[in-house]
């Protein structure tokens, strides 16, 4: 029987391989990964073709491309190239771009998604062929499309802003958060503890390793809440978890310059179903980012019932709303003071 349902092409080449590490398992994959999850359950009377080299969880026609499109530049031959030969032969009545491009050689109707524009306003901050093509081609496709999804209303301005496209054709749909993130018993989290030997009170952050993370500051209030010099709290620590993007190396020699190797921990990446122990194992989650399309970790975190300390820049106030502490993304002294009053409430050994 010939299905007559209108038919929608999710090019989903950014979601992470099962076992993916590092940002390729990270923001936008999570996005995708329960974008793809829920859509069968909003609206049955859609059929889907997905594209990607990765197992989604839907039940909809899979097309894998031919080569690998984890690395960029294949990722981008993919999409630029043989998508819009895909195209033509699936017929879709509309293609959901996921990540900020469509294929500039076809005509076929678009809705994209757009998470941030850091990479037209932050270019220091990026390096590589991603960035050129981005900042290439994803105003095109933003100008095209006959809806751009934005996941805050900071990014709707900034799309607005930069790209000219009316307010009108921009939708916020915000992210959510996944149920697992939610308190925990006691003794699950007392378990986590003793078996990364974590201390009884240490500040949390969570997320790849990259300059607009804003690392630097928090690491130097950091040393300002420890100094022992000035009657501060040598023992308190500092733990980072998540990748290694790019600058790293400047975040290890920061560590070393301001003497807190024995208080600064580089936990690595973790994977996703530690992350709500981790959150919920921490005194208080800080997130001083310079720009966020919308910053999901803050909200996992209190989902988890545990202090936030963010940033006020970009889309974060949207996230946190009144239920953290805000600090300017360059006031160290803030985010000493922040740490403190936290330090201080005594919240340690969390869990239901």
């Amino acid at each position: 029987m010939l299905d007559t349902r209108p038919h929608v092409a999710i090019s989903a080449h950014l979601l992470a391989a099962r076992g993916a590490t590092g940002y390729r398992s990270a923001g936008i994959h999570t996005y995708i990964a329960h974008l793809l999850q829920h859509l069968a359950r909003v609206d049955s009377g859609l059929r889907y073709t997905v594209y990607t080299n990765a197992q989604p969880p839907i039940d909809a026609r899979i097309r894998p491309a031919r080569w690998s499109t984890a690395r960029p530049l294949a990722r981008i031959a993919w999409e630029q190239l043989a998508q819009p030969v895909a195209l033509r032969r699936d017929r879709p009545d509309l293609l959901h771009a996921t990540a900020f491009v469509a294929p500039l050689l076809s005509r076929h109707p678009t809705v994209v998604t757009v998470y941030d524009l850091s990479f037209a306003l932050f270019p220091e901050y990026f390096r590589g062929p991603n960035q050129v093509y981005l900042r290439a081609v994803a105003r095109q496709s933003a100008r095209r499309a006959r809806r751009v999804i934005a996941i805050s209303d900071h990014t709707r301005r900034d799309v607005h802003r930069l790209y000219g496209v009316p307010l009108d054709r921009i939708d916020v749909a915000y992210p959510g958060v996944d149920p697992r993130f939610q308190p925990l018993p006691r003794e699950a989290v007392e378990a986590f503890r003793r078996k990364h030997d974590l201390p009884e009170q240490f500040f949390l952050h969570l997320g790849t390793l990259e300059p607009r993370k804003n690392l630097g500051r928090l690491i130097e209030a950091f040393a300002l809440f420890t100094n022992r010099d000035v009657g501060g709290h040598p023992h308190a620590r500092l733990i980072l978890v998540g990748g290694k993007g790019w600058m790293v190396d400047d975040l290890f020699a920061k560590v070393k310059s301001l003497g807190l190797d024995d208080r600064v921990t580089f936990a690595g990446y973790a994977p996703g179903e530690d992350l709500p122990l981790w959150y919920n194992a921490a005194t208080a989650f800080v997130y001083p980012s310079t720009y966020e399309g919308f910053g999901i970790p803050p909200l996992e975190a209190m989902a988890c019932g545990t202090p936030v300390i963010a940033s006020n820049a970009a889309s974060l106030p949207e996230a946190v709303g009144d239920a953290g502490l805000t600090v300017g993304p360059e006031d160290v002294s803030g985010y000493t003071n922040a740490v403190a009053a936290l330090y201080h409430s005594g919240r340690s050994s969390p869990g239901a």
